[in-house]
């Protein structure tokens, strides 16, 4: 039997922040992706030039850089306006960076800047004459959104969505370096407390393999359950 040295229930906990972090951020990014895509095709060009900007900075830069400047930056800047406030106003005022939180924010603004190019392309991908057709029948803005172009897009965008969630959920592992107690963290600090990094991180890599492996399961049931209108379709042409 595999014995993790009395580490199991911490490992085990450390799975169920992970899970927690992933689908938060998931959340977070699908928000941020929607968001984004709308405002690059929208005809306003404030909207457009800062999701544009949104997008190219946070794909130029790497997760792991852009996790450690939102952490480690941000609580500097956050120490220096406290600082600038007690100086100018007297007031005592301090915000400590939750790790957690912060590692939700910064994958969902990572990610949520690659939602944003895969919505943007779904959205394009529906026939306008359809959104035509909705307007000259008299639909809203939101009414033709809601009931002609989300669900249309969102079958363009699924295998998209479904790469994007895979790698997200990979990139939870990027929380330990923050001091996020996670289930690498745990295995890490367990590796060096036994000198036996292999026995604790095998563990966390056959979850990660579980987890990617369930979601690309549920991915192809969801994928065919979009498509299978389009499917019969097909078979009756």
């Amino acid at each position: 039997m595999f014995d993790l040295k009395g580490y199991g229930p911490e490992l085990l906990d450390g799975a169920v922040v992970t899970v927690e972090l992933a689908f938060l951020s998931l959340a977070l990014s699908l928000f941020l992706g929607l968001l984004g895509a709308s405002s690059k095709l929208s005809s306003n060009v404030v909207a457009k030039s800062i999701a544009t900007a949104y997008t190219t900075v946070i794909r130029g830069v790497p997760d792991l850089v852009m996790m450690l400047l939102f952490y480690f930056g941000g609580q500097v800047m956050v120490n220096h306006l406290s600082d600038f406030i007690y100086d100018r106003y007297g007031y005592d005022w301090f915000f400590q960076f939750d790790p957690f939180i912060s590692g939700v924010v910064t994958i969902g603004l990572i990610f949520g800047a690659y939602m944003t190019e895969t919505f943007r392309g779904a959205f394009l991908a529906v026939e306008t004459g359809q959104i035509e057709a909705a307007r000259a029948y008299g639909f809203t803005r939101w009414h033709t959104f809601r009931r002609i172009m989300l669900p249309q897009m969102m079958r363009h965008a699924l295998p998209g969505l479904g790469n994007n969630w895979q790698v997200l959920l990979k990139s939870t592992a990027l929380v330990s370096i923050i001091g996020l107690v996670d289930m690498v963290r745990v295995a890490e600090e367990a590796s060096k407390a036994e000198r036996m990094p292999f026995h604790f991180f095998i563990p966390v890599a056959a979850v990660y393999l579980l987890l990617t492996a369930v979601s690309e399961l549920i991915i192809k049931w969801l994928n065919n359950r979009a498509n299978v209108g389009l499917a019969r379709g097909a078979d009756h042409a």
